[in-house]
């Protein structure tokens, strides 16, 4: 004989309530990427402080975490910080702006046009084969000391990332779906802002993600060669008067700048690509 196993009332779940858990613990993990990050840098402090002092370094070598906070509070109340921070935020801001435009644009035509890609991929890659650090005094050469090298330094450093997610992401895009809004009589237009923005963005994004880190060493690669402000310009001066504090001060800003843009990038994902969710 059959029988038949009936659910109580209470133990059925509903389909609002499963989506409401799904929520509460994606709000949960959030949380936890969002504590990761402090604990992570409150370790490595006290990792560093306790090898400072095991070993018993001197200052010029390794110093330990209270000297480091101490000059870095100095130099944020005078002013000099936010001297060389805002230099280097204007080039990396300018050079990501410059080589995302140009990299996005190039991307895309070569995504669309294969020939064009075996025409000129073969030159774009043995530019990209010659170091930054090998181009910058010759930029600063021809464009002066000033911010437009640094500027052209970092767009050329984030350049081609960018250019190869973006032709990537363009052509990952479904066939199905542009047959789709072919037969649905979509210009290019229309087929450009609702089905390949949206396919590629994905890969767009994870290519802006490396193009806001690689910006940030651009930035300080142009200042090494030849500035006289920027937290490069302050990381070479410290390192003139054997001024290791001030070193790692400088290292510290340059980190939360990178941080921070990647941070805002991350945001912009999750914010841009919530309908997959």
């Amino acid at each position: 004989m059959q029988q038949t196993i009936k659910i109580a009332p209470h133990q059925q779940t509903h389909p609002l309530d499963r989506h409401v858990g799904r929520k509460s613990v994606g709000r949960q993990k959030y949380r936890l990427e969002m504590l990761a990050l402090p604990g992570g840098v409150l370790l490595l402090i006290g990792l560093w402080a306790l090898i400072a002092k095991v070993g018993n370094y001197p200052t010029f070598i390794l110093p330990d975490p209270v000297s480091v906070f101490n000059e870095l509070a100095e130099i944020t109340l005078d002013g000099t910080l936010w001297h060389h921070t805002q230099t280097t935020l204007f080039e990396i801001l300018g050079g990501l702006t410059l080589g995302l435009s140009t990299a996005t644009l190039l991307g895309y035509v070569l995504a669309k046009s294969p020939l064009l890609e075996r025409l000129t991929g073969p030159y774009i890659v043995a530019s990209q084969s010659v170091p930054a650090i090998a181009i910058a005094p010759l930029l600063v050469i021809w464009f002066g000391s000033g911010k437009i090298s640094k500027i052209l330094i970092c767009a050329l450093v984030v350049f081609f990332p960018i250019l190869v997610n973006t032709i990537v992401g363009i052509r990952s895009v479904d066939q199905g779906l542009k047959t789709l809004m072919h037969s649905l009589r979509a210009n290019r237009w229309q087929t450009f802002v609702m089905l390949e923005i949206p396919a590629a963005m994905p890969v767009l994004l994870g290519g802006l993600k490396i193009g806001v880190t690689l910006s940030v060493i651009g930035a300080v690669v142009g200042e090494f060669v030849g500035s006289d402000r920027g937290l490069g310009y302050l990381i070479n001066l410290s390192k003139g008067l054997f001024n290791t504090p001030l070193m790692f001060a400088a290292l510290i800003a340059l980190g939360t700048i990178s941080l921070s843009l990647y941070l805002i990038v991350t945001g912009l994902e999750r914010w841009l690509l919530a309908w997959r969710r």
